[in-house]
């Protein structure tokens, strides 16, 4: 039991708010958690996502700390799903990136990125180049329709639905009192001197201004008879596709990027190149059904970083983990439990984490 445990309220049930509260009630917390949506909100970006933990591919578009989180969480994944009790999808066979001809100078230009990233964490495994025949000999189903490939290795993926309702599970059989269609501020929470945590993602924007949606559009596919085996990227100057799959013959192919919130339903010329770049990457997908189309709005901060944010004692924020939610979060749980327990995070500086303060604000 940790020796700080005492009444704990958590705001927001996704998926940063469910691993804490039952990290926290694991430790002793007494702990309530509120949502202002149903358990299983269809439009929550937790429930949208591929899921993918893919910290070198990431590289290219973000910091060298995040890359840093993204092997943290790779690590603890396994140990997380495992305390659940319950099945979790999770696989780590690495990461095929393609692309087409007329976009070398996309993929030279992502080559040297991960040269970059390579440079400054030599910890991380190779990447490896690809001609034709070794991109069939990794993935048989796409044969030798690419010329030239990456692979990654180590990275990984797990199926995000299967977490959501096995952490729902262990909610519930931690006795954590779940408040379900109860929209909750910190305002609300004011004479509570236990530990409070804001984790509301795009909730908290009347709490933190900084904080803006970034709108992103999935599609899921059942393809039962197209049997690639690894999460693949397809680079493109544009939209960069990843198609991932899950058990039971399903594919998550996504996702496109664009700073919005709207959270209406995806558009046509969404749909339309999202489908068709999956078809360039394997003709079965023309035989694919369907399953659905989702839109959701991604928590993001100015600098497209994750931040804490210490509001008084006890009372913190955790938000902006933009689209690297899944690759990201037990870094940022474990950052977390290190300021429960001993007021600060040295992992917090060791992942580059910017730990902000309100003013006036006491730890």
């Amino acid at each position: 039991m940790s020796r700080s445990a005492r009444h704990a309220v958590v705001l927001g049930a996704g998926l940063m708010g469910r691993l804490l509260a039952c990290e926290l009630a694991r430790t002793g917390h007494t702990v309530d958690l509120y949502d202002a949506s149903e358990a299983n909100s269809p439009a929550s970006a937790a429930h949208v996502a591929a899921a993918m933990l893919a910290p070198l591919a990431e590289s290219a578009v973000t910091e060298l700390g995040v890359v840093r989180m993204g092997c943290h969480g790779l690590s603890r994944w396994p140990e997380l799903i495992a305390a659940l009790g319950a099945p979790v999808f999770f696989q780590q066979q690495g990461t095929l990136v393609l692309w087409h001809r007329q976009d070398a100078a996309e993929a030279s230009r992502f080559q040297q990125q991960l040269a970059g990233t390579a440079r400054a964490m030599p910890q991380l495994p190779a990447v490896e180049s690809l001609d034709a025949r070794a991109v069939a000999r990794l993935e048989p189903a796409i044969g030798e329709r690419f010329a030239q490939g990456l692979y990654l290795p180590g990275e990984g993926q797990l199926d995000n639905r299967e977490l959501l309702a096995a952490l729902l599970q262990c909610l519930q059989n931690l006795h954590v009192a779940l408040h379900w269609n109860s929209p909750r501020s910190p305002a609300d929470f004011d004479d509570h001197d236990g530990w409070l945590f804001d984790c509301r993602g795009l909730g908290a924007r009347g709490d933190w201004s900084a904080l803006r949606g970034v709108r992103g559009e999935v599609i899921r596919v059942h393809a039962p008879d197209l049997a690639l085996t690894r999460p693949t990227r397809l680079l493109h100057p544009r939209y960069p596709l990843y198609i991932a799959p899950k058990p039971g013959g399903v594919f998550v192919i996504g996702a496109t990027e664009i700073e919005s919130d709207d959270g209406s339903p995806a558009s046509v010329r969404s749909a339309l190149e999202l489908l068709s770049a999956a078809y360039t990457v394997h003709p079965g997908f023309a035989e694919a059904r369907v399953m659905e189309m989702s839109a959701q709005c991604r928590p993001t901060l100015r600098d497209n970083l994750p931040a804490l944010r210490w509001l008084g004692p006890r009372r913190l924020q955790i938000n902006g983990l933009y689209r690297h939610g899944y690759l990201i979060a037990p870094a940022m749980l474990d950052a977390v439990m290190q300021c429960v327990d001993i007021g600060h995070s040295a992992l917090a500086d060791q992942f580059a984490l910017r730990v902000e303060s309100v003013t006036g604000a006491i730890r």
